[in-house]
């Protein structure tokens, strides 16, 4: 089943902190719905582990996350894919991160991805409201981030 994604969202933080943030194996644990741990297997390839649970169906997931074509500050492709007990997918995006007024970033996102096994088996409009909402998580944790004071926010004084 394929899915797709994208969409824009303000970060209230510069481009060089957001990016640093984007590309934060640490920082992407904590805002990732469901990871569990985060690991590096090479440079800008890392093992994730994560707990999911898509509509009545959970379970554990295994896979793997690349960072590539890089443009610092501005764009990079992750490339995703694993299999777990609730199926497999493979998918890949692309993220832009432009300026706006002083102090805040438009991150933009546009991404494909397919799904199979147990997890396809809910439906494409169910589906696509569950992603919808997990990568709403995932924005709303960075946010988080920034404002909460915590690292980033310091990291970003230095």
């Amino acid at each position: 089943m394929k899915l797709d994604i994208g969409g824009t969202e303000t970060i209230q933080t510069d481009v060089e902190t957001l990016w640093r943030a984007l590309n934060d194996p640490v920082v992407l644990t904590r805002c990732i719905p469901g990871c569990k741990a985060m690991t590096e297997t090479a440079p800008d390839a890392y093992k994730v582990d994560m707990q999911l649970r898509v509509a009545a169906v959970g379970g554990s997931f295994e896979g793997e996350i690349a960072l590539s074509d890089k443009q610092p500050p501005n764009t990079c492709r992750i490339t995703v894919s694993g299999a777990g007990t609730l199926g497999h997918g493979s998918g890949e995006a692309k993220f832009a991160i432009t300026p706006l007024s002083e102090g805040f970033s438009q991150l933009s996102y546009q991404g494909v991805g397919e799904v199979g096994g147990l997890v396809a088996g809910v439906g494409q409009r169910i589906l696509g409201s569950v992603s919808k909402h997990l990568i709403g998580r995932f924005f709303t944790t960075l946010r988080k981030e920034f404002e909460d004071g915590g690292a980033l926010a310091a990291g970003a004084a230095e």
